[in-house]
């Protein structure tokens, strides 16, 4: 039973069930136990979110941007960054303070229809990030063992059963997984990092942002798509649930606790997902820019130039790793979205194999299509096509976090305080906008 006192406030309809009920408020958090030891209990949810930052569709713009314009939009990375952290600080905030979800509170906000609509452009981007992953899965298992296209679109319908496994473990079980192919992602680009012999100056230079971004109009497509492909919709569903996993005291000194903690672990961990982006944007400029090959812009003929340039046949091998885990590390969390986001909307219960059987045949259809039709470029082609439908979704998630963070009759004692309510529309609009010339520039 949910332990909220006064469930109904500033809702249309009461919450009849907690978020991913099998595990919520599963992982023990202690009460009397030191600064760490709190800390520890809430380290997890923050690594999850982190997947979603460092996921195959962020690769495509940072070595693009790497390639063409050297260190330059390392910026851009750093201020969607510092936007991706305040947007899942409201995320964890909502979970923990109403006690539902980002999907549970637009059910319980708006009109059926209205929200049974953003049922389905949800259900449509956690579709078109699976197919991200998939793509990712794919052209990692093509760079490293040789497997063609279509057999690895099939071999990736066998992570169900992974998932599941640990589903059946605990909640422990998964964050675990996650965060050893985070630390396996980090070695990896830890090497290429070494190996491209970066300037340390340009790099400092680059993180502060330079007028000639907007000015160049290559350059502000490119940062928008760096943007688009960052700040992830299907997050902010996740982060507003996961967070419910742990077993603090549902009461205000208790809320004020988790936050405070869920905040850490989500800052920091989006750090490490800055690090990892940056450094991908790095290896680009630090290679191909800084050799001349400012074109590379795809996943594939990056692959190909590393070990040549760089002089190292692991060079390769650590990319197409990195790729691996990024992808499978997705899809774990693709998984859970997936699943929040059904339950939360509709209140409909599937068995986990089911639900992630539905999610992952949406998105093979297409990618078999193209692997069939086009082949590695096809493949590549698709990785664009998603992030733009995830930028297409961003605005339905984005607006009502920040609208129901905002509202007192929602949020009592813990409603956005002035700045924190003015910044959080001042992004809003800004990705907005972004967004739709991002829209705007592909069509055209």
């Amino acid at each position: 039973m949910l332990k909220n006192k006064d469930p109904i406030k500033g809702w249309r309809k009461k919450n009849k069930s907690p978020s991913l009920s099998e595990v919520f408020s599963t992982v023990y958090v202690p009460q009397k136990k030191g600064i760490w030891r709190k800390f520890f209990a809430f380290t997890g949810p923050g690594l999850l979110i982190a997947v979603g930052y460092m996921d195959p569709g962020n690769w495509a713009t940072d070595i693009a941007g790497g390639s063409k314009f050297g260190y330059m939009l390392l910026s851009v990375i750093f201020i969607s960054n510092i936007f991706a952290i305040i947007l899942q600080h409201l995320s964890l905030k909502l979970g923990i303070v109403c006690e539902r979800d980002l999907a549970q509170a637009c059910r319980d906000h708006y009109p059926t229809f209205i929200s049974f609509i953003l049922w389905i452009l949800c259900e449509i981007a956690i579709a078109s990030c699976d197919l991200a992953e998939i793509i990712g899965s794919v052209l990692a298992l093509k760079l490293l063992f040789g497997i063609p296209i279509t057999w690895g679109v099939l071999i990736t319908t066998i992570d169900v059963l992974l998932i599941l496994f640990f589903q059946y473990k605990g909640f422990r079980y998964i964050e675990s997984v996650v965060a050893v192919l985070i630390f396996t992602i980090l070695i990896c680009f830890s090497f290429e990092i070494i190996s491209s012999k970066p300037e340390i100056l340009p790099i400092l230079k680059g993180i502060i942002p330079n007028p000639e971004i907007i000015k160049n109009s290559h350059s502000f497509y490119i940062s928008i798509g760096i943007l688009g492909a960052t700040v992830m919709p299907h997050n902010l569903y996740l982060h507003s649930s996961i967070i419910q996993t742990r077993n603090y005291q549902r009461t205000i000194e208790g809320k004020k606790m988790a936050i405070k903690y869920a905040t850490i672990d989500s800052t920091l961990s989006l750090s490490l997902a800055f690090f990892i982006n940056a450094a991908i944007l790095i290896i680009s400029a630090a290679t191909f820019h800084k050799y001349g090959h400012t074109e590379v812009a795809d996943i594939l003929d990056a692959h190909k130039l590393l070990s040549p340039i760089l002089g190292s046949s692991f060079s390769g091998v650590f990319f197409a790793l990195a790729l691996l885990a990024s992808g499978q590390n997705s899809t774990l969390t693709g998984t859970l979205s997936g699943q929040i986001v059904m339950e939360g909307f509709l209140h409909i219960r599937l068995k986990p194999w089911v639900r992630r059987l539905i999610t992952r045949l949406i998105a093979i259809v297409p990618a078999m299509i193209a692997s069939i039709i086009y082949g590695e470029k096809g493949t590549a082609e698709l990785l664009i096509i998603s992030q733009i439908i995830l930028s297409i979704q961003l605005s339905f998630a984005i607006i009502p976090l920040v609208n129901f963070t905002g509202d007192y009759n929602k949020m009592g004692l813990f409603v956005n305080g002035p700045f924190l309510k003015i910044l959080s529309w001042v992004i809003t609009i800004i990705i907005v906008l972004l967004n739709l010339v991002l829209l705007y520039n592909t069509f055209q």
